[in-house]
C-alpha cells in the first residue's frame, strides 16, 4: 500500500487530493512539523532535504511534490489526471506543473519564510524580502486568473481536470489570509475555480482527513 508522509495544509495536500481522486488504497502518515519530525534521522533517511511530502510505493521512496504528482499520473493512467503523452496538451501540462512548483510555490515560500534569505539580525531585510515576494505573488495570481479567462474552461488546461488543478488549489489557498495582496479567491476567475475544487468529493475527503476547518480558501 502506498504511504503519503504529510502534514495538514502543506504541499502534501497536492498528492493527497490526487490519491483521493484515484481511489487507490493509501495510508496517511503524519509528519508532525510542530515537533520537527521532518528533521528527525528517520525522516531524513526518506528525504534528506527534511521537507514534506514523501510518497512510498513499494520499494520506491519519492519526494518533491511535482515528481509525486507525475508518478501518480503515470501509474494510474485510467484516472486521466494528465493529457496523453506526445500531445500539445501534455507539453502545456509540463509547462504549468513546472511553473507551479518553480515559480509560484517558490515565491510563496519566500513570502512565508523571509528569514531564510537574509541574516538573522537583518529584520529590515526580512520585511523587504517579504514585501517584494508579496508583490510578485500578486502578479503570478493575476497570471493564473488571466489564463482561466483566456480559454474560458473550468480547469487550468481548459475543460480537462488534471493534476495541475489540485496543485493550483493548494497554492491558492495558501493566500487565504493575505491582507495587502488580494487572496486568490477575490479574483474574477480564480474564485469560481476554487469553489469548483471545493465541490469535488475528493477535495472534500482530503480536507476532512487533514482535519482542516473553514474557511478553506
Amino acid at each position: 500500500m502506498m504511504q503519503l508522509h504529510h502534514f495538514p495544509s502543506t504541499a502534501s495536500m497536492v498528492p493527497h487530493i490526487l490519491l483521493q481522486e484515484i481511489g487507490a488504497p493509501f495510508e496517511l502518515v503524519l509528519v508532525d512539523r510542530t515537533h520537527d519530525v521532518q528533521k528527525s534521522a528517520a525522516y531524513l533517511r526518506l528525504n534528506p532535504n527534511g521537507l514534506i511530502p514523501v510518497l512510498t510505493d513499494g520499494d520506491l521512496v519519492l519526494y518533491e511534490t511535482a515528481a509525486i504528482a507525475l508518478h501518480l499520473c503515470d501509474t494510474h493512467p485510467g484516472s486521466q489526471l494528465a493529457p496523453a503523452l506526445g500531445t500539445p496538451e501534455r507539453a502545456h501540462f509540463y509547462k504549468w506543473l513546472m511553473w507551479l512548483t518553480n515559480t509560484l510555490q517558490s515565491t510563496l515560500i519566500i513570502y512565508f519564510y523571509p528569514e531564510r534569505w537574509v541574516k538573522a539580525s537583518n529584520a529590515a531585510g526580512q520585511v523587504e524580502v517579504k514585501s517584494h515576494a508579496e508583490w510578485r505573488i500578486r502578479v503570478l495570481l493575476d497570471q493564473l486568473d488571466t489564463e482561466l479567462a483566456r480559454h474560458g474552461g473550468a480547469w487550468l488546461l481548459g475543460e480537462s481536470y488534471t493534476a495541475l488543478d489540485p496543485y493550483m488549489f493548494t497554492l491558492c489557498r495558501w493566500t487565504r489570509s493575505f491582507a495587502q495582496t488580494p487572496p486568490a479567491r477575490d479574483r474574477r476567475h480564480l474564485g469560481p475555480f476554487l469553489q469548483r475544487m471545493l465541490d469535488r468529493p475528493a477535495v472534500q475527503r482530503a480536507l476532512a482527513a487533514e482535519g482542516l476547518q473553514a474557511p478553506f480558501v
